[in-house]
């Protein structure tokens, strides 16, 4: 139920249940506000709805006469302190005089937590809210009837509580049995019955590519890429949601140790069970495809290339990457040499040509001399590294020249140049960063794009 504000207006009057009028009462009387809330704790799903206690509470101020000026709804838990939109705004009316009274059907309406009933405690200690009035109890700055209020108020918190260890309890005892608490991996189904909850069974649809996924990286050396392309025009594989699978759900897989029998719960807390569910692969099947990935992931990580991850492919969208080639050359020795090409993170068979390193900064010189060198965002800086440059020369290498009060302006576009010819992997890679244009390679050629 979306949260709603009903104004009444200072002249108003509410029909009751048998059709008599709630006459607004004088100033000097209490201005009340009706705040109704729907808990969202399963365990009070049969409490009155938020119409209902509506109903209730305007039957209570026909019979008692109270000067009702706006009925506010809200549906957010009481659980958590200043979370709640609507009495967040109601505890500040209150505090600029607007009302001085609340009508609500229980004090647990009004708060579940410390933080929250301690403002209403403390707004009554103040003398600006009045009255407290629920359907069958009263609320005044009396020391009884605040300590009532807070007893019912800390009742309340002591339940939501208590909720949460009877909840983890019970998750525990669950996995202690072997069971399976949430929706079910990819590959296994949750069983829709009331006498085996949380038992999951095997998906006869999904399973034997998830099998598949283990194998052919732990004996075909599949990265989780190729993973992703394999299933995605290969088998045509769908989740259960009817989508295509991610590649970092791809991953999430292939680190679930579900899928030998076992699982740790909460994920990180060192709680190992053994699940009663049946195994897709064995332990050792699932410990090799993960060293297999760690030796993927070492290799990749090992080098990073100065202008990765910077570049879009012009054919299919996907990120530009690099890889080393080496060539053993007549006389002995080995060349080495830096190619860029599609990543093909999105289109496996994407046709775009490699560039060698040196060509791409080639094209990268042609970009710098028809980008706006204030585009780059690092012009302060380069500014600002010649000043350091000139400082250092006249102070530690001793080239002062006093006859000149100001060294000759650096032009920033050919220091940008030698920054791309032989500036370091950073520098190279934070001068392109900063570009506000958008870089496509295709066919051999950069493109620049405003976005």
């Amino acid at each position: 139920m979306n949260q709603v504000t009903t104004v009444l207006g200072p002249n108003a009057t509410i029909q009751g249940q048998n059709g008599a009028n709630l006459a607004v009462l004088s100033q000097e009387t209490l201005k009340y506000c009706l705040y109704a809330r729907k808990s969202t704790e399963s365990e009070e799903r049969q409490v009155l709805s938020i119409d209902s206690q509506i109903k209730e509470m305007l039957d209570l101020a026909t019979r008692e006469n109270l000067n009702i000026t706006e009925i506010r709804r809200e549906s957010h838990s009481a659980k958590e302190a200043g979370q709640r939109q609507i009495f967040n705004e109601l505890v500040a009316d209150i505090k600029i005089g607007k009302f001085n009274a609340i009508l609500t059907w229980a004090p647990d309406r009004i708060s579940r937590n410390a933080g929250d009933l301690g403002a209403i405690v403390d707004l009554i200690d103040q003398g600006i809210l009045k009255e407290i009035r629920t359907f069958s109890q009263r609320f005044t700055n009396n020391p009884n009837e605040k300590f009532l209020l807070m007893i019912l108020g800390s009742q309340a918190k002591l339940e939501n509580d208590n909720r949460g260890v009877n909840v983890k309890r019970g998750l525990r005892t669950r996995c202690e049995m072997g069971l399976w608490v949430g929706p079910a991996p990819l590959g296994y189904l949750n069983q829709n019955r009331m006498d085996k909850k949380c038992q999951v069974i095997v998906d006869p649809l999904r399973s034997p590519a998830i099998k598949q996924m283990f194998e052919k990286v732990a004996y075909e050396k599949y990265s989780g890429r190729k993973l992703y392309h394999w299933l995605k025009h290969e088998l045509n594989f769908y989740t259960r949601g009817n989508k295509s699978i991610t590649l970092s759900g791809i991953y999430r897989i292939l680190d679930n140790t579900f899928y030998y029998g076992v699982f740790e719960r909460p994920k990180g807390s060192g709680n190992w069970y053994q699940g009663k569910h049946k195994p897709l692969i064995t332990q050792d099947l699932f410990e090799k495809a993960k060293a297999q990935l760690k030796r993927d992931n070492i290799q990749r990580e090992s080098k990073e290339f100065a202008f990765t991850k910077l570049i879009t492919c012009g054919c299919c969208g996907s990120g530009i990457s690099a890889e080393d080639k080496y060539k053993q050359l007549k006389d002995g020795t080995t060349a080495h040499y830096i190619y860029y090409g599609c990543s093909r993170a999105r289109d496996r068979f994407c046709k775009n040509k490699y560039i060698r390193e040196e060509e791409l900064i080639a094209e990268l010189l042609k970009i710098i001399d028809k980008v706006d060198m204030n585009e780059l965002g690092i012009l302060t800086r380069m500014e600002m590294e010649v000043e350091r440059l000139n400082k250092f020369q006249n102070m530690v290498l001793g080239e002062k020249q006093p006859h000149k009060k100001h060294k000759p302006a650096v032009d920033m576009r050919v220091y940008a140049k030698y920054v791309l010819k032989e500036g370091s992997s950073i520098e190279k890679r934070e001068l392109l960063a900063n570009l506000r244009s958008k870089i496509v390679l295709k066919d051999k050629s950069l493109i620049l794009l405003n976005e």
